[in-house]
């Protein structure tokens, strides 16, 4: 019995989830001692990755891509709502430059192997589940208020989650297709993880000010 593609990206990937959460990124984070500025270098780099990400699922002409893309798993404009909070309040992000190197794949592959732009979306959203767990550290660690500046993290949904996997599981049942997008998937994580290696750059366990 062929195996379910959402099956498969989620024991396939398992290992790089694990290795993000050992990150300096996110260690930092769980202890509530992540600088400011690097919580909103993440912003400001999914906000790269998201706006290439997104304009490529919309425009997309691949059958297996309309099936799986709907417009309930647009993030950007949550992104984008937290990075205006944090500038009001005079927080600028560095450039990321692993996030642009991602953004190139991301249209790259929308012209060479379209459908394999959904392993890239399984990763991005997936992540706002783990961002769902993560929300209450941010909110006390940076003192955050009524959603300001945490609307991407609040952006997961379970719901949503289920109904994104079973159309996967429903476009994507070849067995080559499924391997395509898992290594999309892999590669997906691996510029997750050279955006968190710089976001972790002179990190360390000793508490530092996050505001």
């Amino acid at each position: 019995m062929t195996d379910t593609v959402s099956r498969r990206l989620r024991n396939g990937t398992r290992t790089w989830h694990e290795a993000l959460e050992s990150t300096g990124f996110a260690t930092a984070m769980l202890a509530g001692t992540l600088p400011l500025d690097r919580y909103v270098g993440q912003l400001a780099a999914y906000r790269v990755v998201l706006a290439a990400l997104e304009a490529e699922l919309a425009r997309a002409v691949c059958p297996s891509v309309g099936s799986v893309w709907s417009p309930d798993l647009v993030k950007l404009p949550f992104v984008e709502r937290d990075l205006r909070h944090f500038a009001a309040q005079g927080t600028a992000p560095r450039p990321c430059p692993a996030a642009e190197e991602f953004a190139v794949e991301v249209r790259h592959t929308a012209v060479t192997a379209p459908t394999e732009l959904l392993g890239f979306l399984y990763v991005l959203e997936g992540s706002t589940l783990g961002a769902l767990f993560l929300l209450r550290y941010v909110t006390e660690a940076y003192r955050l208020t009524d959603g300001n500046g945490t609307s991407y993290y609040g952006s997961g949904d379970r719901a949503r989650w289920a109904a994104f996997a079973e159309r996967l599981d429903r476009a994507l049942g070849e067995p080559a297709v499924q391997e395509r997008v898992l290594a999309a998937a892999e590669r997906a994580y691996r510029h997750v993880a050279l955006i968190s290696g710089e976001l972790s750059a002179g990190l360390n366990s000793a508490a530092r000010e996050v505001a």
